[in-house]
């Protein structure tokens, strides 16, 4: 089976580029290190070829450098949060902690999280849940315990507030 990936390197530069074969596309690897830019075209290349094993080895990587990668639940996160906050902020965020939406949630480990899991929960919760879950991916994002977003920023839902007209009029 032939490459799809391949290493080149530009002019004078000395910079290294991915070539893809498929879509003839050429993207910079940014680095100057032919070694370690090999290593990187090998592992795209493995990818293709064998897809459940890189989850594997990227599961291992990610468990040497955070010991709790595999562990760490929805649950953790939302009670790390908590913790971060003070005053009318924190009990709020004990409010959410309760919602009924969330709690299929809450169990999950969430480097095994995937964008359809969040999406049953804001499906089954209201307003508050989109806006609740929303920072906890976030914080979950910023802290690291997940090597990037599981829902992109455009693709959440658009947050609707609800607004009743009362006539008090008799």
């Amino acid at each position: 089976m032939k490459k799809r990936f391949r290493l080149i390197r530009r002019g004078d530069r000395n910079t290294y580029y991915c070539f893809d074969s498929l879509t003839k596309k050429r993207t910079s690897l940014d680095m100057g290190d032919a070694e370690t830019a090999e290593r990187i075209i090998d592992a795209k290349n493995d990818a293709l070829r064998q897809p459940i094993l890189n989850l594997s080895i990227a599961r291992a990587y990610l468990t040497g450098a955070d010991s709790g990668f595999t562990t760490r639940t929805w649950k953790n996160a939302l009670d790390s949060l908590i913790e971060t906050k003070h005053g009318p902020t924190k009990e709020r965020w004990i409010r959410a902690a309760k919602d009924k939406a969330l709690l299929p949630l809450l169990a999950r480990a969430i480097a095994e999280t995937q964008a359809e899991h969040l999406f049953a929960a804001l499906k089954a919760g209201t307003v508050s849940t989109n806006v609740h879950l929303r920072k906890l991916h976030n914080f979950a994002v910023g802290m690291g315990w997940l090597p990037w977003p599981i829902v992109r920023k455009r693709q959440w839902p658009a947050i609707v507030f609800v607004t009743i007209q009362v006539n008090l009029s008799i």
